[in-house]
C-alpha cells in the first residue's frame, strides 16, 4: 500500500473517516448532523493551558541521597522527571521541569542555591548507545545528562554531558573546598565512568575521566576538608581518588581484619575529616582522614544494611537501617546516644536521612514516603505515594477528590484542596482499575486476578465481591444513572450487571462477546442504553447494554451521545493520534465535563491537551512533560478546574490546574 493511500480518508456519502493504525484500516462514523466536514482543516489547540500544581510522590524505592532542606524553607526531592521544592509549613510546591525523563540523582552546591540533577536516557534511546545516535545540529536532550540550575529562579544554568554518558547518571557531587567549582559525575556504563567537570565558567568542560568500577556505584562525594579528594563506594568497594593535573589516581579501601561487605551503601564525613561508611552487613566503619584504612568500627550497628548516614550540625551522627527500619544516634566518639527510633512498617525502611529545619530530621523511605520529626518525638508524614506500577484513576462525581490504585495493592483516596491522602487501604491483590458510583458514596475496583470489589467510601468496608473470567479487570465503569456497571476484562469480554440499593446490590445481566483481544476502554451513552468499547487489537465495538448484544446499525451508532470519553478510538478522538504512531502508544483519554477539552496520555511521558471534539486528523495540542515513563490515565475533576494524571513505572500522581 502506498504511503499516500495510508493518509486519513473522508467518505462524504457514508459520513465516515478512515484512519490507518499499524497498517490496519479503522472506520469512524461522524454524527449525521455533521455536514461541512473538511478533512484537511487544521484544528487549533485550546487557548487554555495546563499548569503543574502539585506532585504526589517521592522516589525513595531505588534512589539514594535525594532529600535535603534548603535555605528557602523548602525541602527538595524528585519523582519521575520533576524536581519538587516543597514548603511544608506553607503547603506550597514549586517544580523544576527541565528534565525529559527519570531523574536518578541530586546534589546541592555549597552555596545551597545551585542544584545538580542527573537523568536516564529517554524512552527511544534506552537500548542504544549515545554514540550510535545520528548527529543533529541541536543536542538531543533525551540523552542521559546532568542539569545544573538555580533553586530560587528555577533557571537552568548548565546542561552537562549530552552524548558523553551512557544509559544514566547514577550519582554526582559538587566540590566543597573551592566553593563548588567542580562537579564529579558517575554514569551507569559497564565501567561506571567517572568524569570531573569545571563548572566555574559559562561553558562547563571536562577536566578528567576514568573507569571507576565494573560493579554498581552507589555514592560519590567530594571530601569537604581534603582538596581534590573524591570518595566513592558501591558493590564490594570503597575507593579514594585524588585529582591531579587532569588525571584521577585511585586507592582502594583496605579492610584488614574486617570482613569485606558485599555492598558499601552510603558515605558521610565527620567534622574532623574522617570518612564514614555504612554497609550491607549493618556495620559502620570510620576511615582515617587522608588514609584508606579503618581506624574505628561499629560492627552490627543495624540488623541488615545501613542505608544512610548523616552528620548533624551538632557533630552527632545518625544512621538509618534498611531491614530494621531504625534510626540510631551516635556521638562524635561513635557511641550510641539517646533513644532508637523505629519507623512503622507501613512507611518502609529508611532510604535517606538529612538535617531538616532547626533540630528536625528528614527521612525518605523505600516505600516512597517522606517524614520529618526528631528522635525524641514522633515522626510525621509529609509525602506518601504508590510504590509500584499505577493504572487505576477515578475522580469523585461531586467533590475535589480522586482515587488511584496500582500493582502495590494500595487504594488511595486523595483530596486536591488539602493536597493530601484522605485514606489508603491495602487490598489482597494488585488493583488495575477503579470507578465511583454516580452518587459518590460507593467505589468499585478491578483486580489483576479477575475479582472486582465494591467498597463503601466512608467506612472503607468491602460490601460486594464478584469474579468474572480468570484474567485482569482492565476497566470498570458505572452507567451515568448508576443503574448498571460494565466490567471490561482481559479475557475479551465485557460483563454487565444491574445495580440497585444505591450501589450495594449487583446482579449479572450478561456478557458482551465479540472482541478478539482484551478490552481496554469502555464508555456509556448518556441515556444509559448503550456501551462502546476498544480492545488491544484496535477494534471499536458498540453494544446494547440491557441485552449485551452487539450493535451494528451505523445510523444508530452515529448519533449516540456518550457520557464519557475513555475510548481512545472514536470519531471524537481521531485527532489525538499523531502520524506514524503505534496503536498502543496512547494509553488513555478523557473529555472535560463541559466538553471543551480532551486530554490524552501516552507512552512518551506526555499529557496532551486538545480542543474537544478532536475530529480533525493530527489536531494541534499542548503537550506537557513531568512524568517519565508511560502515562497511564488522565481524569478531570467534576468541576473541570483540575486534571489528574498517573504515571506507570514512575508511580507519580500529578495534579494540573486548567489555566
Amino acid at each position: 500500500m502506498s504511503q499516500r493511500s495510508k493518509e486519513p480518508q473522508w467518505n462524504q456519502e457514508e459520513g465516515s473517516l478512515r484512519l490507518f493504525l499499524r497498517g490496519r484500516a479503522l472506520n469512524f462514523y461522524g454524527p449525521s448532523d455533521l455536514t461541512d466536514y473538511n478533512i484537511s482543516k487544521q484544528a487549533d489547540a485550546p487557548s487554555e493551558t495546563l499548569q503543574l500544581e502539585w506532585v504526589y510522590g517521592y522516589r525513595g524505592r531505588d534512589c539514594r541521597s535525594n532529600l535535603y532542606y534548603l535555605p528557602t524553607g523548602e525541602i527538595i526531592y524528585f519523582t519521575a522527571a520533576v524536581v519538587v521544592l516543597h514548603n511544608v509549613e506553607e503547603q506550597t510546591q514549586r517544580h523544576y521541569l527541565g528534565h525529559t525523563d527519570d531523574i536518578k540523582c541530586l546534589a546541592i552546591h555549597p552555596d545551597k542555591i545551585k542544584i545538580a540533577t542527573g537523568q536516564v536516557a529517554g524512552h527511544e534511546l534506552r537500548e542504544t548507545k549515545p554514540q550510535a545516535k545520528k548527529k543533529s545540529a541541536a543536542p538531543d536532550e533525551s540523552l542521559p545528562h546532568v542539569r545544573v540550575w538555580d533553586s530560587v529562579s528555577l533557571n537552568t544554568l548548565h546542561v552537562i554531558g549530552l552524548g558523553v554518558f551512557n544509559r544514566s547518571v547514577c550519582c554526582l557531587s559538587f566540590s566543597k573546598l573551592d566553593v563548588g567549582q567542580q562537579l564529579v559525575i558517575v554514569d551507569e556504563a559497564n565501567e561506571h565512568i567517572m568524569t570531573v567537570w569545571d563548572i566555574s565558567k559559562e561553558k562547563p568542560h571536562k577536566i578528567a575521566e576514568t573507569k571507576s568500577s565494573g560493579d554498581p556505584v552507589l555514592a560519590v562525594e567530594y571530601h569537604p576538608l581534603e582538596k581534590n579528594q573524591i570518595v566513592c563506594c558501591g558493590k564490594g568497594q570503597i575507593s579514594f581518588w585524588t585529582l591531579e593535573g587532569g588525571s584521577l589516581a585511585k586507592k582502594q579501601g583496605i579492610f584488614d581484619k574486617y570482613e569485606k561487605p558485599k555492598y558499601i551503601l552510603c558515605l558521610a564525613f565527620a567534622d574532623n575529616g574522617d570518612v564514614l561508611s555504612g554497609d550491607s552487613n549493618g556495620n559502620i566503619f570510620v576511615w582515617g582522614r587522608g588514609s584508606q584504612r579503618i581506624i574505628n568500627a561499629k560492627l552490627a550497628a543495624h540488623d541488615g544494611g545501613v542505608f544512610s548516614l548523616c552528620v548533624l550540625k551538632d557533630g552527632n551522627l545518625i544512621s538509618g537501617g534498611g531491614k530494621d527500619r531504625k534510626i540510631i544516634q551516635w556521638d562524635n566518639t561513635y557511641n550510641k546516644t539517646g533513644p532508637e527510633t523505629e519507623l512503622p512498617e507501613a512507611y518502609g525502611p529508611v532510604r535517606t536521612l538529612s538535617q531538616g529545619k532547626g533540630g528536625l530530621i528528614l527521612v525518605g523511605t523505600t516505600k516512597n514516603c517522606i517524614l520529618h520529626g526528631s528522635l525524641d518525638l514522633e515522626f510525621s508524614l509529609i509525602v506518601q505515594g504508590h510504590t509500584d506500577e499505577l493504572w487505576g484513576l477515578a475522580s469523585h462525581p461531586s467533590q475535589h477528590q480522586f482515587l488511584t490504585c496500582g500493582s502495590d495493592k494500595q487504594l488511595f483516596l486523595w483530596d486536591t484542596q488539602s493536597r493530601s491522602v484522605v485514606w489508603n487501604k491495602e487490598m489482597n491483590d494488585a488493583i488495575h482499575s477503579c470507578c465511583f458510583h454516580p452518587r459518590g458514596g460507593i467505589v468499585a475496583v478491578g483486580t489483576s486476578v479477575a475479582r472486582w470489589l465494591v467498597l463503601d467510601l466512608a467506612t472503607r468496608e468491602i460490601i460486594s465481591v464478584h469474579t468474572d473470567g480468570n484474567e485482569q479487570i482492565e476497566c470498570i465503569q458505572y452507567s451515568p444513572d448508576g443503574s448498571m456497571i460494565a466490567v471490561g476484562s482481559r479475557d475479551n469480554y465485557i460483563y454487565v450487571y444491574s445495580v440497585s440499593e444505591d450501589g450495594k446490590k449487583y446482579s449479572k445481566i450478561g456478557r458482551c462477546s465479540g472482541h478478539s483481544s482484551f478490552v481496554t476502554h469502555v464508555d456509556w451513552s448518556e441515556d444509559n442504553q448503550y456501551l462502546t468499547s476498544n480492545s488491544g487489537d484496535y477494534e471499536i465495538l458498540f453494544w446494547t447494554a440491557s441485552s449485551c448484544k452487539m450493535l451494528t446499525n451505523t445510523q444508530v451508532i452515529k448519533d449516540i451521545k456518550w457520557a464519557t470519553q475513555n475510548c481512545v478510538l472514536a470519531f471524537n478522538t481521531v485527532g489525538i493520534w499523531p502520524e506514524g504512531v503505534d496503536g498502543t502508544d496512547i494509553n488513555g483519554c478523557c473529555k472535560s465535563h463541559n466538553e471543551r477539552f480532551l486530554v490524552s496520555c501516552d507512552d512518551f511521558g506526555k499529557v496532551n491537551l486538545f480542543s474537544y471534539p478532536a475530529i480533525q486528523p493530527r489536531s494541534a495540542c499542548h503537550s506537557y512533560k513531568g512524568h517519565s515513563s508511560h502515562v497511564t490515565s488522565v481524569s478531570f475533576l467534576f468541576d473541570d478546574s483540575r486534571l489528574i494524571s498517573t504515571g506507570g513505572k514512575d508511580t507519580a500522581v500529578l495534579q494540573w490546574q486548567v489555566v
